[in-house]
């Protein structure tokens, strides 16, 4: 069944070009054309947009980049830290001249709960857990694991701003530093029905140091379980990131992930990087170098897809010129890469845009495939309108 939702039009302005169209954020101010020219009035507007919206919880305007500050080597951010001031996560910190982490491999910003397979998860049509693939090695039925859980796990922190962000409670996590949870403490909420973690939130890339301490110690549980004859030793590690952290924490995630029978979920919001800036705040390159840094695990598990990628289509913005760009991207690297087109809800500093069209994703879906990728849905289509 679909949901049809209703959006009391207005008229926006982009002030940079004056072109006025259905499809302009009021927050941003900027129209799409505008954004990817990226002039220097058009990132003034961007700055300020994202400066507007971060202020409320005290997160910094942009990355810093204080030539005399303190550098943090954590995600493709690159920041440079200045004295008493803050990382662009808001969980690095400048105090005195000393670099103090507020989330650690021991102690992150995180919530947790179980989620019953079949997951909703835009992943799952592809994963040991959703689907009939990587069945018995990866999985404990051939197809929806029904009575088996999957530990879902909320990092309250992001190394984005995504003015469209879909899960904006991430920022108020950050801001109040809470809830606290200890790796062993979120790794013992594996039991006999769990079969994989999936982090997610915010982003795990601000926090990929817990996530990778917590698997590694969820996954012994999961073997001594075993041992103990009361369970099969079946637990994979996912990730649904932006794919923004550093080579060496990609790496070693990617190595857990790919030996537990799990993946790593790329979500791309845009391909041109001044239109990406100004929709999520940051550089999309170290995400792009990133997929293809992994792509070599990709061939090696053929049988359950270890990269899957996603875009949400969010209108007057994510067209399907970007969605033909992050598919012809995505092929070069593997044409099996499974890409999800998501409909876009109006949310946080864009709840001022129309729902994505029913229209417009078929147009994206009919273009990702003429770029040569083998496997495309749209994962929401109840969403459209």
């Amino acid at each position: 069944m679909t949901l049809k939702y209703f959006a009391i039009p207005f008229k926006a302005t982009c002030e940079v070009c004056g072109d006025s169209r259905v499809n302009i954020s009021r927050h941003l101010k900027v129209c799409c054309d505008c954004a990817k020219e990226g002039s220097a009035k058009a990132m003034k507007l961007i700055y300020e947009a994202h400066a507007k919206s971060r202020a409320k919880f005290g997160l910094p305007a942009a990355p810093p980049k204080d030539p005399n500050g303190l550098e943090c080597r954590r995600c493709g951010n690159e920041c440079q830290i200045s004295e008493d001031e803050k990382g662009y996560c808001g969980l690095a910190e400048n105090r005195d001249g000393n670099f103090v982490r507020l989330a650690t491999p021991k102690i992150g910003i995180v919530r947790a709960y179980y989620d019953p397979h079949p997951t909703n998860c835009t992943a799952a049509w592809t994963c040991a857990g959703g689907s009939e693939h990587g069945y018995p090695t990866y999985s404990v039925s051939k197809g929806a694991e029904h009575g088996y859980y999957n530990l879902a796990v909320f990092y309250g922190s992001c190394t984005y701003d995504c003015l469209f962000c879909q899960n904006p409670q991430w920022r108020k996590m950050t801001q109040e530093l809470k809830p606290i949870m200890s790796a062993e403490e979120l790794a013992s909420k594996v039991n006999e029905r769990t079969t994989c973690i999936c982090y997610f939130g915010g982003d795990p890339s601000s926090q990929i140091a817990h996530a990778i301490e917590t698997a590694k110690i969820a996954r012994e549980r999961k073997k001594e379980l075993n041992k103990q004859g009361r369970c099969e030793d079946i637990l994979r590690i996912c990730l649904e990131t932006n794919g923004n952290m550093k080579e060496s924490w990609l790496d070693e995630i990617a190595e857990i992930s790919l030996a537990s029978g799990g993946g790593i979920k790329f979500d791309l919001k845009a391909w041109n990087e001044n239109l990406h800036v100004a929709l999520s705040g940051a550089s999309n390159k170290q995400s792009l170098e990133n997929i293809r840094r992994i792509g070599k695990y990709h061939k090696e598990r053929p049988e359950v897809p270890f990269i899957r990628a996603s875009t949400l289509l969010v209108p007057g913005y994510v067209d399907t010129e970007e969605v033909k760009n992050i598919a012809s991207y995505l092929a070069e690297i593997d044409p099996t890469i499974p890409y999800s087109l998501l409909a876009f809800m109006p949310q946080f500093e864009m709840s001022d845009l129309p729902p994505t069209s029913r229209k417009l994703a078929y147009k994206c879906k009919e273009m990702a495939e003429k770029a040569g990728l083998e496997r495309v849905i749209i994962g929401n289509k109840w969403s459209l309108v």
